[in-house]
């Protein structure tokens, strides 16, 4: 009976949208300029060589690239023969963040615009944070702007520690951000914190607020902790996870997928941490997954450690651990499992800033007598959960169009 496994290499883009100029990222391609960087063997990469993805490549990786930027990545073969299915996709949303990128893939696309605090200074509004002080019983707040995390804590970090004051940020993202020490100031109540953050920005349309722990003993030894926790608004309507789950079926929600899904359609949540952690999880998962059983993971580190601190020689081993692993995933495929790999935005470290950008997400599929080949490009992400919706057996989605052939 089938199953599937979903795995998103968060931020891994390749090649910008159409409609890019709306978000300053025309020319933004992530997959393309890490590659690139890789190729030149520029110093500030500090590594030597292409970068090496054979496994993903034979998956269709670089195709799936060509097809959306017109460019084969530097350093990927021209001639590969597929193994599986490949295309790219276009976000339908109307942002770049991660929330609308994966409820697009489950069927969900987030067509009105979700609420941004967009100045650069005194992002949010005071009356916000006023009532967010009074009903926590915090002396005020620091920061309250557009700023990289691990910035502005090592700014604001010491402050925070002798003023008991949280530090709170925000991007271009629709997200609130809350940082605090999770000792002086106390994980607990950062989550707490968080949870009356997330009721007060509901009438702001904010899509998030993220905690975001931190230990140290000063500047140069705060580091962001692995106890980071999303506070999504809930989908506006049944995603692909509550249908299948109504059917009979399991989602394994791995990493941040419960979260960015309000734990909603989540029948199993595992916690895991790292790129290693992670796909140790997605293979534990797996092996016990039972039939009509979607594991769903979400590969945070692309995006969080690489892509925003605009660390490409990271980025670049990251995705070679990855694609170091793939055989043992494909060796632990059942005859009638589906696999794809996708990603939810972009996040081109070479790009200006430190916020996501507005790209083609790749699709890459195998398994399950899925024909290799192209699959074009794809019109939103919710292909990926209409075709998962074939598959697994579920009635059809309101948007998306399944990419499998099926007699």
């Amino acid at each position: 009976m089938p199953r599937a496994v979903l795995l998103i290499l968060d931020s891994l883009g390749v090649g910008a949208l159409p409609d890019a100029a709306q978000f300053d990222d025309v020319g933004a391609n992530t997959l393309g300029h890490i590659a690139a960087r890789c190729a030149q063997g520029d110093a500030d990469v500090n590594r030597r060589g292409p970068l090496r993805t054979p496994n993903l490549v034979r998956l269709g990786l670089g195709l799936a690239a060509r097809l959306a930027s017109g460019d084969l990545p530097a350093g990927f073969a021209p001639d590969v023969r597929a193994i599986g299915a490949w295309g790219a996709a276009r976000e339908l949303s109307t942002g770049k963040d991660t929330t609308s990128g994966h409820w697009e893939m489950m069927g969900v696309p987030m067509l009105e615009e979700w609420g941004y605090f967009r100045e650069r200074e005194n992002s949010a509004p005071a009356q916000l944070l006023d009532a967010l002080a009074t009903r926590a019983g915090i002396p005020g707040w620091l920061g309250n702007r557009h700023a990289s995390g691990t910035t502005i804590i090592a700014e604001l970090g010491e402050e925070h520690v002798l003023s008991g004051k949280p530090i709170v940020y925000t991007s271009a993202d629709s997200v609130v951000q809350i940082a605090a020490h999770e000792t002086a100031f106390g994980l607990e109540r950062l989550y707490r914190l968080c949870e009356i953050a997330r009721e007060l920005v509901d009438d702001y349309r904010i899509g998030r607020v993220i905690a975001r722990p931190f230990v140290g003993h000063n500047a140069g030894s705060f580091r962001r902790s692995h106890n980071r926790r999303d506070y999504s608004a809930p989908p506006p309507s049944p995603t692909l996870l509550d249908r299948l789950c109504e059917a009979g079926g399991a989602v394994h929600g791995i990493g941040k997928i419960p979260d960015i899904f309000a734990h909603s359609g989540i029948s199993h949540e595992i916690k895991a941490h790292g790129v290693d952690g992670l796909f140790d999880a997605t293979l534990e998962t797996l092996g016990r997954c039972a039939d009509h059983g979607l594991v769903f993971t979400n590969f945070v580190d692309f995006d969080s450690e690489y892509g925003h601190r605009r660390d490409v020689a990271g980025y670049a081993a990251a995705l070679e651990y990855f694609d170091g692993r793939i055989p043992e995933l494909l060796t632990a495929l059942a005859a009638d499992d589906l696999l794809i790999l996708s990603a939810d935005h972009g996040n081109d470290p070479t790009w200006p800033g430190s916020d996501h950008t507005r790209e083609h997400v790749p699709i890459l599929a195998f398994g399950a007598g899925v024909p290799a080949g192209g699959i074009g490009i794809r019109d939103s992400f919710a292909d990926i959960g209409q075709s998962l919706a074939e598959h697994l057996g579920v009635p059809p989605l309101q948007y998306g169009h399944s990419f499998l052939e099926r007699p």
